[in-house]
């Protein structure tokens, strides 16, 4: 340990950055598991919905199902932390991919046969299943990488989430490229969805235990759970009344009730084909977005405080202009009734805010993460955070399905109350996000092991290391 010029401290020498591991044992290696497993599970279901409505013609019964899916993720997300205490990080993960297969079959059997009864049963097993796998899923994204490299890591998470929407978003449109009216997609495109789905619990098997990943800085990830798992929903409610959690509910309120508001916008005003293109196209742009914004929260370069509030108020500015934007354009809309083909007159203006909105949700939903990451101490706490962060996701997306199978939310309602969630998250998300990398009482980690706020330098008094 070298010794600073000034004798009554200590400087801590730059981590190891080059720590061997074996691949198969990687962050990188186990990012791209865990991408690969959201892309056969939620990204196959974000496919399915970024088409609106599931594909189907008319948004009431599928945003009803959505909504009774995202009511059960609330329950399995809020136990997820007492569940992982019995059958571990990989085991949930491989548990919490399960019901997503059977809601890609209730879709099929309603397009090809009408049934909804499926459709209801299919939406209730991914609830079920889906809650612990985001829970899970989530503590995986921020425990696992590097503290230098969680912006890229979970850009390239998040990506494979996309490259699920864009493989259905080209199927589709390769299958529906002739349809310039409204209507649903056919009936084919499900069974593709169904065969990639029912392959997510056989990629989770290759998922790496927390106790045996490999990081380049020789550092361990402690993801286990010693607690009783009552204690540890104690512990998960506990932390839900922190003030600092509860500062950025609205936030994550105004981030994902967006999903059920600009797919049913798609839904309602687009032709079939318009909508496999929107799939497509959103996904493609989201992507870039996305890793884009994880490279910017890495730049170690640039202060934590700067990164922060740089982010904060892009992310609120551009949100507030497109909300503005579809306002006024669903206003619109509900008077005229229209059917947009990329042939119509007015498309552009129309489908660019879709696209605009997508771009918007990505780079935001990055963004909760990072301050999820900064709001928990130490990585069993990320558990518990990552459950309720997915759980409030969950509740607000529940609401956000709820309304918009009632035609007038789903025309112009709900995008009046996104509009003024976002407007009442940012004063009590500022409160959170102004002191990164500025509270004195929590020390954020730059990417050489040091801290922000002592400028790169760790200062320990010397009697404590002879202690």
């Amino acid at each position: 340990m070298a010794l600073s010029r000034n004798p009554s401290v200590v400087t801590v020498p730059m981590e190891d950055r080059n720590h061997p591991v074996k691949w198969y044992r990687s962050t990188f290696y186990n990012m791209t598991i865990l991408g690969l497993c959201n892309l056969a599970a939620p990204g196959i279901w974000g496919a399915m919905n970024s088409l609106g409505a599931g594909g189907a013609a008319s948004p009431q019964l599928i945003n009803a199902a959505n909504a009774l899916t995202f009511c059960l993720m609330v329950l399995s997300s809020y136990f997820a932390s007492g569940i992982v205490h019995y059958i571990g990080i990989k085991g949930a993960l491989i548990v919490g991919t399960i019901g997503y297969a059977p809601y890609a079959a209730g879709l099929y059997t309603n397009n090809r046969y009408g049934v909804e009864w499926f459709v209801l049963l299919g939406a209730a097993l991914c609830g079920i299943s889906a809650g612990l796998f985001w829970a899970v899923e989530a503590a995986i994204a921020i425990a696992y990488p590097e503290p230098w490299n969680k912006g890229r890591a979970l850009g390239w998470w998040l990506t494979f989430r996309l490259i699920g929407q864009i493989t259905g978003g080209a199927i589709n449109l390769g299958l529906n490229a002739d349809r310039d009216q409204a209507g649903k997609v056919t009936y084919m495109v499900y069974l593709i969805f169904i065969a990639i789905q029912a392959t997510g619990p056989f990629v989770a098997l290759l998922l790496t235990k927390p106790s045996k990943v490999e990081r380049r800085d020789g550092k361990p990830v402690n993801l286990d759970l010693v607690d009783h798992p009552w204690k540890e929903i104690k512990l998960t409610t506990k932390n839900f009344f922190r003030p600092k959690f509860l500062l950025v509910i609205l936030w994550i309120g105004q981030v994902v009730f967006a999903e059920a508001v600009f797919f049913t916008y798609l839904a309602l005003w687009f032709s079939v084909r318009a909508r496999a293109l929107g799939s497509f196209l959103a996904g493609v742009v989201g992507i870039i977005a996305g890793n884009v914004g994880g490279v910017w929260l890495d730049r170690a370069e640039f202060s934590l405080k700067l990164r922060a509030r740089s982010t904060f108020w892009i992310l609120a500015i551009t949100s507030g202009a497109w909300w503005l934007w579809v306002t006024v354009l669903a206003t619109r809309f509900r008077e005229t009734k229209p059917t947009y083909d990329w042939s119509s007159p007015g498309f552009g203006a129309a489908f660019a805010v879709y696209v605009l909105l997508n771009v918007s949700f990505q780079i935001n939903y990055l963004f909760l993460y990072f301050i999820i990451t900064h709001i928990a101490k130490g990585e069993p706490e990320v558990i518990r955070f990552a459950a309720l962060l997915r759980g409030t996701e969950s509740a607000w997306q529940a609401v956000s399905y709820g309304l918009t199978s009632v035609t007038i939310f789903a025309e112009v309602g709900a995008i009046y109350i996104n509009f003024g969630i976002w407007a009442l998250s940012i004063f009590p998300a500022w409160l959170v996000i102004r002191h990164f990398g500025s509270d004195k009482s929590q020390p954020d980690i730059q990417e050489d092991g040091s801290d922000y706020n002592n400028q790169g330098k760790d200062v320990i008094d010397p009697k404590s290391i002879e202690a």
